[in-house]
């Protein structure tokens, strides 16, 4: 353990049980939010009529349709649906309000959740000539801030995408006053905001939930970028307890 403490900056809330276990290891978690989501209302026309294939990249997807139509959208128990998520927390979310059964696929980030999306879903015309586009769309539930790489990917693969907005992302930007021995990122919109008021020490640590995150950060600043070894918070504050520990 450190011999004083580190003082870390989390641009989004944690749990009180990751921030009790951080300063049980010398690491005092600061925590300002950067961004507020704001769920939107849906009508029943914008909603797929039943269960259907599902993508999502964000709790916080899950969450707003928690607020708005989980209810009708689930249908016969969910077990119908077929869905494919990114991990970590997102997974977790999902498999709560669908069941386990129904995640079809998952991955660490949207280019290979996009792959794992394209390998599962039928050719555009089965070997017997029938037309396979009915199981060739889905519906990504996402932010208004969504990033283009998935709904491009999925749509160069000849994939019906429907893209739900069940979310706003408003960016929250503060200035910071302390110097801090780490920053912890958790989705692009974050960086975005942090970063159009708030500039760093080239030697300041930085460590992202993901991949697109990383990447967000990377083109941004020269800082060193640490991705999270899984997307969840859990697994992102034990990697920076750790790395400041050593």
């Amino acid at each position: 353990m450190p011999s004083s403490p580190a003082y870390v900056l989390s641009t989004r809330p944690l749990s009180p049980t990751l921030v009790d276990t951080a300063a049980a290891n010398g690491v005092r978690i600061d925590i300002l939010p950067f961004i507020a989501v704001e769920p939107l209302k849906l009508g029943a026309g914008e909603l797929p009529a039943g269960p259907s294939t599902a993508v999502f990249t964000s709790v916080n997807a899950l969450a707003a349709l928690e607020n708005n139509a989980m209810t009708a959208l689930k249908g016969g128990g969910g077990r119908a649906w077929k869905i494919f998520c990114l991990g970590g927390a997102t997974w977790q979310k999902a498999a709560e309000y669908f069941g386990r059964a129904a995640i079809a696929g998952t991955a660490d980030s949207a280019r290979e959740l996009a792959d794992e999306i394209v390998r599962q879903m039928p050719a555009e015309k089965a070997s017997s000539g029938i037309d396979a586009g009915a199981d060739r769309e889905l519906w990504f539930f996402c932010g208004d801030r969504r990033r283009d790489e998935l709904p491009d990917l999925l749509g160069q693969a000849g994939l019906k995408v429907h893209e739900i907005f069940v979310y706003r992302t408003r960016l929250t930007p503060h200035r910071i006053g302390r110097n801090y021995d780490a920053i912890a990122f958790f989705s692009p919109s974050a960086v975005e905001s942090f970063f159009s008021v708030n500039t760093l020490p080239p030697d300041i640590p930085l460590f992202a939930i993901g991949g697109t995150t990383a990447g967000a950060i990377r083109r941004i600043c020269r800082n060193p970028v640490t991705e999270s070894e899984r997307p969840d918070e859990e697994t992102l504050i034990h990697q920076i307890i750790k790395n400041i520990q050593h």
